[in-house]
């Protein structure tokens, strides 16, 4: 999953040329939340040394690139619609957002960008991914940031990174559920006001009941 080279116009001194890569996504391990790793592949094909490169991506989840069984295109209907109106409703979906700066490299360099994930399905993109049985989520990356570099003489030059530096991936739903099970083991979450919670709290302590489990199955074989 790769992307063209990239690079700036001419000037006094030639801007870099980064291309930046997907090359592997994971769930990641002992992470104080439920979050996936992008393995990404930073190269320069200009021969110079970087000093340092200061990235920000903004992660999108592009929907319009995958199918849809029954089953799913069901419980996407509230993010989108109808099937046949997802030509004009199936919009991007914003993920994450994140920002490193990545140490002086020659050549290539690998690193590693995390996104947090979660069943919060009032946030579109976790609500989409949960609606998911198996397949891939395709994601969009689009970076900017700036790159430095020091000439011979030991001046640094600070270049921006062209606005359509972008990378390609796709997040396996297999990968994001190991990610919730890491935490969360056949759990899945839902959020209710302060007020509707207290009176749920309040039933289940009357009731003598041990779990909100218990509590809801009850409620739902209620007449």
């Amino acid at each position: 999953m790769s992307a063209g080279p990239v690079g700036a116009g001419g000037g006094a001194a030639a801007a870099p040329e980064i291309e930046l890569a997907c090359v592997d996504v994971l769930s990641t391990p002992y992470a104080a939340g439920p979050s996936v790793t992008l393995r990404m592949r930073a190269v320069e094909h200009t021969g110079v040394r970087l000093h340092a490169l200061a990235l920000r991506c903004q992660i999108r989840i592009e929907p319009l690139r995958r199918r849809y069984d029954d089953a799913e295109g069901a419980r996407v209907t509230d993010l989108f619609g109808d099937r046949s109106r997802w030509g004009s409703s199936m919009h991007p979906l914003q993920l994450a957002f994140w920002s490193q700066v990545l140490p002086g490299f020659a050549g290539e360099t690998t690193f590693d960008l995390e996104i947090p994930v979660s069943y919060d399905v009032e946030v579109a993109a976790h609500k989409y991914l949960s609606a998911l049985a198996d397949g891939e989520a395709p994601l969009l990356l689009l970076f900017s940031g700036q790159t430095f570099t020091v000439d011979g003489v030991g001046r640094l030059a600070v270049q921006p990174l062209p606005w359509q530096t972008e990378a390609s991936a796709r997040l396996p739903v297999a990968v994001w559920r190991a990610a919730m099970d890491e935490h969360y083991p056949g759990q899945a979450w839902l959020r209710v006001s302060r007020e509707l919670y207290d009176r749920l709290a309040e039933r289940r302590s009357a009731a003598g009941l041990g779990s909100w489990d218990t509590l809801l199955a009850s409620l739902l074989e209620e007449p």
